[in-house]
């Protein structure tokens, strides 16, 4: 492990892309100008569960236990809420750790760019901006109608807060829905522990109309005997495959609790809080789900069900007329706090990538008095406000669920990076090189080996991040100590073998996984070659599941980031199972969804060409062993 810089063909197009940045450290923000760029430590666990909450309990649920009743799960619904929970709880394990070892602003924008690199970290970050705008504009475009059904009908708000049909343009435009999103704007903007009082106490409305739907449909269901369950079609009457496409169906409504680790570098104490905020706020939106379609389909046959307002409809059938309006309030207030998850992560993502130097400066300007990114907000409250409009974002509703799954998918990968091969080069700004050049010389020796030429580093933690106790107290092999010398070569050379098996056997795990999805999921396949090919992708998939699980796990991966935090069990098993699972949901998005998705993420590809791979902070940067970080600073300082 040599110190390497630019001149070493870093400019060089690949390089650019593979290149990968360090975990922020007390160095990087002590080495921040004047702190401008520093996020104000306001939240708790309770400010993050109200986030997680707020962000994936959307009005959706309050129609599709209706749709996926009746057309997948049948009374069977719970289960496929809890499949489904159980599925995003993979990736919920996977943000858990890498949260709280890499507690910045940016995400799954974040991971990815320590982890992968930075070509896959800026189609993520792209892509990411794509699905927040989305989605906030088509949350916001669903609220005004809801809000309609409060004042009697579809026709009763205001006339300057109700859509207008204009006719010369072909249009409906929505004030209301751009009204909204500029007061959340606001909201966002006064400070990030103002905003999240504010969707506390819309979140806490929300579960309370779900807790009625629970309390009033339970009382409801024993008094009349719960007739949805008693049917001659028996509990799974589209059998277990139903259950499974209701599960796949409904994965969708557990969307939203990747906003915990956008707000990562705002929370007072990271490695305790965000991990706690990911699994309670995941654990309360199963529960509700599971709760409120077990009475609904309890209530109702399903077969009976109104598509369009379960339940409001399975109340009304029991005489219970006026529960519509809990239920509207209700819908309306998870859409208000869903629209305020949404605009949330855009401005943090956006300030990440322009401190990276892949955006301009202009996004990671920091207000001193609210400490939030006033701009980038102010900008993405503009630009949503604007589609939310004059644009039915609807049809586009699908590229939201794009950005969100492939993040979900890298940071699955990110965790198997993590645990296997962790980076042991990191890069530091070119204005130390004096201090490099000069532990460069102090700690650095070339071993000659039968095998090969061995390059040793001696600091603090040895050889590959492990204690070395063997070695003289002076750090030095001399021709005293040959055994010891030889001893050394050959373990770096053994964990360069395991690192390079462990790699490789990464990729073809990944390959193995999308090769599996795409044949499983793409019937048009003759199905011969379907099922050679779905043999192919199983045996990598089963072959990189068998090398990762016996060969061992990098020991400098107890060393990564921050330590202290969440710990992802059963590694490699539940990273490969979210991958799978991820990308079997991201093949069976639809054509038409992939080709809105794919101009989006060129038109990315060719801004980053233009500035971002031109511009970035590692455009210079030197390459050092991780492990000899600390002693460059003490030595710069000195």
């Amino acid at each position: 492990m040599g110190f390497v810089g630019e001149s070493d063909g870093t400019k060089s197009g690949f390089r650019c892309l593979v290149r990968r940045k360090r975990v922020d450290s007390i160095h990087s923000k002590s080495s921040d100008t004047g702190g401008h760029h520093q996020l104000a430590k306001e939240l708790s666990v309770l400010h993050l569960i109200a986030i997680g909450v707020g962000s994936t309990i959307g009005a959706g649920v309050y129609i599709l236990v209706g749709t996926v009743a009746r057309e997948h799960s049948g009374p069977a619904l719970a289960f496929s809420f809890l499949i489904a929970g159980i599925a995003a709880a993979l990736s919920a394990f996977c943000y858990a750790e890498l949260a709280s070892r890499c507690p910045s602003a940016g995400s799954a924008y974040h991971y990815s760019y320590i982890c992968v690199g930075e070509g896959l970290a800026w189609i993520i970050g792209w892509a990411l901006i794509l699905e927040y705008t989305i989605g906030g504009s088509a949350v916001a475009r669903g609220i005004s109608p809801n809000l309609a059904l409060l004042f009697g009908g579809p026709d009763s708000l205001p006339a300057f807060l109700a859509r207008h049909y204009v006719p010369g343009l072909g249009i409906v435009v929505d004030p209301c829905a751009a009204i909204l999103v500029f007061v959340v704007t606001g909201l966002l903007c006064a400070g990030i522990k103002e905003s999240t009082f504010v969707q506390s106490i819309v979140t806490t409305a929300n579960i309370c109309a779900m807790i009625f739907v629970i309390i009033a449909g339970g009382y409801l269901g024993f008094k009349s005997g719960w007739v949805g369950y008693k049917l001659s079609a028996g509990y799974f009457p589209f059998g277990v495959d139903g259950m499974l496409a209701g599960a796949s169906t409904v994965f969708f409504s557990y969307i939203g609790f990747d906003s915990v680790a956008s707000t990562a570098e705002e929370v007072k104490n990271p490695q305790r809080d965000l991990p706690l905020g990911i699994g309670s706020a995941l654990s309360i939106c199963c529960t509700l789900y599971m709760l409120v379609s077990a009475v609904i389909v309890g209530l109702v046959p399903y077969y009976e069900m109104d598509p369009d307002t379960p339940i409001s409809s399975a109340f009304a059938s029991h005489g219970i007329q006026w529960a519509a309006y809990v239920i509207t309030i209700g819908a309306v207030t998870a859409l208000c706090s869903t629209l305020m998850g949404s605009l949330l992560p855009q401005p943090r993502i956006l300030m990440a990538m322009a401190r990276d130097g892949l955006l301009p400066s202009f996004f990671s300007e920091v207000n001193t008095h609210t400490q939030v990114p006033v701009k980038s907000t102010i900008l993405t409250g503009l630009v949503a406000a604007t589609l939310a409009f004059c644009m039915d974002v609807e049809q586009l509703a699908g590229m939201v669920s794009v950005g969100t799954l492939l993040a979900f998918t890298m940071v699955a990968i990110s965790v198997l990076i993590l645990r296997y091969v962790p980076p042991d080069e990191v890069p530091l700004p070119s204005s130390l090189k004096a201090a490099i050049d000069s532990v460069s010389l102090r700690y650095s020796n070339v071993i000659r080996t039968n095998e090969t030429d061995v390059e040793v580093s001696y600091g603090r933690t040895g050889v590959s991040g492990e204690k070395n106790s063997l070695l003289p107290k002076n750090r030095e092999i001399t021709a005293e100590y040959p055994l010891i010398a030889k001893v050394a070569a050959e373990a770096l050379f053994n964990e360069k073998k395991r690192r390079k098996i462990a790699g490789w056997t990464i990729m073809f795990t990944c390959v193995g996984a999308l090769t599996l999805t795409y044949s499983a999921s793409n019937l048009g396949i003759p199905s011969y070659l379907r099922l050679t090919v779905c043999g192919i992708g199983g045996l990598l998939l089963l072959f990189g599941l068998g090398v990762l699980t016996f060969i061992e796990q990098d020991d400098a991966r107890h060393n990564f980031g921050h330590t202290g935090g969440f710990i992802c069990p059963f590694v490699p098993l539940l990273p490969i199972l979210s991958i799978l699972i991820n990308m079997y949901l991201l093949l069976n998005l639809g054509a038409d969804t992939w080709m809105r998705v794919s101009i989006w993420l060129l038109i990315g590809v060719f801004v980053y060409v233009i500035y971002g791979r031109t511009h970035s902070s590692l455009q210079h940067a030197v390459y050092v062993p991780a492990s000899h970080v600390d002693e460059i600073y003490q030595s710069s300082a000195e």
